[in-house]
């Protein structure tokens, strides 16, 4: 994935509300929206790491948003960025048995979020793609990992390098741009609840 002016001011604002989080968290470890935005910055901040550091940084946030819940577990909002943060993390592991309990809890959140703000279209659509999650998982596999690869000469084992690393490429391409939707869907809910009210008639 290139890196843009728009990938470094995001990156750049993500770190300064991870920061200004932790400093808050340091004065009230009790503010369950600000354990909850610390959680989506490291999950904004996630898409600009390695995948080993990747999910490290995800299952921090998911400790972060966990933290929240159990402060305010009527949070939606919450429940749906831990949905995300699951997702997120269930891409991250190659082995779709792995991964399956991430997409499992975060059909759980979202299904969750989706009962106490029923008329929120991102928490529907954010479920949908949760159930499917399982199925694009073994398809990105498929696409990335799952040609057989066979011979024994030297020219052989160079072709099946390049593949895998080709393979490798395409598929943290795709997992960058997966994380980065996550990102985006998360800015578009952020932007939504920052909607001034409209004035009565």
């Amino acid at each position: 994935m290139e890196f843009t002016q728009d990938d470094f001011d995001r990156l750049l604002l993500a770190e300064h509300s991870r920061k200004t989080c932790e400093q808050n968290y340091a004065k009230d470890p009790l503010d369950a929206n600000n354990l909850t935005k610390w959680g989506e910055a490291l999950l904004e901040l996630s898409a600009f790491q390695i995948p080993a550091e990747s999910k490290a940084m995800i299952e921090d946030a998911l400790s972060k948003l966990e933290e929240a819940l159990v402060i305010d577990p009527t949070k939606h909002y919450t429940l749906w960025c831990l949905g995300n943060a699951n997702t997120s993390c269930a891409f991250l592991v190659s082995d779709i048995n792995d991964a399956k309990p991430y997409f499992d809890k975060a059909v759980l959140y979202f299904q969750k979020a989706l009962e106490l703000d029923p008329e929120n279209g991102l928490y529907l659509q954010s479920l949908k793609v949760a159930l499917k999650g399982p199925g694009l998982h073994t398809e990105i596999r498929k696409q990335g990992f799952g040609q057989s690869q066979g011979g024994s000469s030297a020219s052989s084992k160079e072709q099946v390098s390049k593949k895998k690393e080709n393979n490798d490429f395409k598929y943290y391409d795709l997992m960058g741009w997966c994380i980065l939707a996550a990102g985006i869907v998360t800015w578009v809910a952020i932007a939504k609840s920052h909607v001034p009210p409209s004035l009565p008639s």
